[in-house]
């Protein structure tokens, strides 16, 4: 899942204040699970752009709308019947969604209601964490399914750095050391043996510095 946090409302007020007529959509999936971009949040901050428009008598016509995906063409399309009535959209998206929205309306101005964050879990109720860095290189299988990359301050492939404590990690004590989980798990696999081998570091030259990266599959195109 991608996450997000909405901006602050100064920057959300300072980026809609050229505008007269406002759409608010929401995107259903990933920032709806962590309570940034769905159909409530969308609620809420459209009642509050009003509330602030009515506070500072300023004229201010807010729309809602909530799409399923706002990176998916034919929910994005979903907008087109509205966008007439606006002069822009403020979009409760990740950064993907925000873009794509862009990219097929040019004309109207997009405008992102939220900092996208990163790729993570729900890990209880108003807790997200971050256990993905999209590297392009995926190697959860020979690290328990812990990612180095992602949830070791140090990044190490090879093995800890000696420095936690009681399973805590040194840099980040509140963090459960990604080292001791792994070799938790993998002697309670029986699988100790994957740390025979030296693994090399990350090469990130291969995905990434070359402008966006991109998934081509043949076999889904139309």
């Amino acid at each position: 899942m991608i996450t997000g946090t909405r901006k602050p409302m100064e920057e959300i007020r300072a980026m809609i204040a050229p505008f007269g007529r406002v759409l608010v959509a929401g995107c259903g999936t990933c920032v709806a699970e962590c309570a940034s971009g769905g159909e409530k949040e969308v609620a809420l901050l459209a009642s509050q752009l009003r509330m602030d428009a009515k506070l500072r008598k300023i004229s201010l016509e807010v729309g809602e709308i909530t799409l399923d995906r706002q990176c998916v063409y034919e929910f994005i399309d979903q907008l087109t019947p509205f966008l007439e009535n606006y002069d822009a959209v403020l979009s409760l998206a990740c950064g993907a969604g925000v873009q794509a929205v862009a990219e097929v309306f040019p004309q109207w101005v997009i405008l992102p209601g939220l900092d996208t964050g990163f790729l993570g879990e729900t890990r209880e109720a108003g807790l997200w964490l971050e256990n993905c860095r999209g590297c392009g290189e995926c190697r959860l299988h020979l690290f328990a399914g812990v990612c180095p990359i992602t949830r070791c301050a140090k990044r190490l492939f090879n093995g800890p750095c000696g420095g936690s404590r009681a399973g805590q990690c040194e840099v980040s004590p509140e963090v459960q050391c990604a080292w001791h989980l792994i070799l938790e798990r993998l002697e309670r696999q029986g699988r100790m043996d994957c740390l025979e081998e030296i693994y090399p570091p990350c090469d990130w030259s291969r995905h990434q510095g070359r402008g966006p990266r991109k998934i081509q599959r043949e076999d889904q195109r139309a």
